[in-house]
């Protein structure tokens, strides 16, 4: 059982819960394809009253940014130094239950632009990922409950931060050219980025 729910001073409550359960509702009804997601981040933000916390050890919300240049031609991707491949920028809640906030927050630190805006205030995508075991830091296995958003950078001078081993602008052409190196839920959202967003 995780320290948050013995401290209920630390514990997100109910009702900071839901606005992330209206939005993943939200999001179900008009996602077909990945209604089955978000019904299980929904199951699990119902069941887990920290789960905006790291220590929420089965697993936790994440938030992060389908960043795009202001063109809107190129997305950002970042070569994620522990995991060793190329992700959209993103991490850990840290205990605020405001998903948009937290990937916001992310994409800034991650690329060390300032300025950065939402696109849209409703979920772009979704993905249950697991996270390996780092014994050398005591870190179990456990999920990633990643809540994606689409937004766009003012510029495209970046920086490489600590958590990266490099950053590069990508177009949806070099995405499909190089999909072999890319994750499948990377490619999902290369693919949203091209089709209309749903009303």
């Amino acid at each position: 059982m995780s320290e948050h729910l013995n401290n209920p001073a630390m514990e997100p409550r109910m009702d900071e819960r839901a606005p992330l359960c209206g939005m993943l509702e939200q999001f179900a009804a008009t996602h077909p394809g990945q209604r089955e997601t978000a019904l299980k981040i929904l199951d699990f933000v119902r069941s887990h009253a920290d789960c905006f916390h790291r220590s929420c050890v089965p697993g936790h919300i994440t938030g992060s940014a389908w960043l795009l240049n202001p063109a809107g031609d190129k997305a950002l991707l970042t070569l994620h130094r522990n995991l060793k491949r190329w992700l959209q920028p993103g991490g850990h809640a840290d205990g605020d239950a405001d998903v948009l906030r937290v990937a916001l927050r992310e994409a800034t630190e991650e690329s060390g632009i300032d300025g950065i805006r939402p696109l849209d205030t409703r979920i772009m995508d979704l993905d249950i990922h697991e996270i390996p075991a780092r014994p050398a830091k005591g870190e179990p296995a456990h999920l990633h409950l990643d809540i994606r958003f689409l937004m766009q950078a003012p510029h495209e001078q970046y920086t490489v931060s600590d958590e990266s081993d490099d950053l590069a602008w990508w177009s949806y052409g070099e995405i499909q050219a190089r999909r072999a190196e890319l994750d499948a839920a990377v490619l999902r959202m290369a693919d949203i980025w091209m089709r209309p967003t749903p009303n």
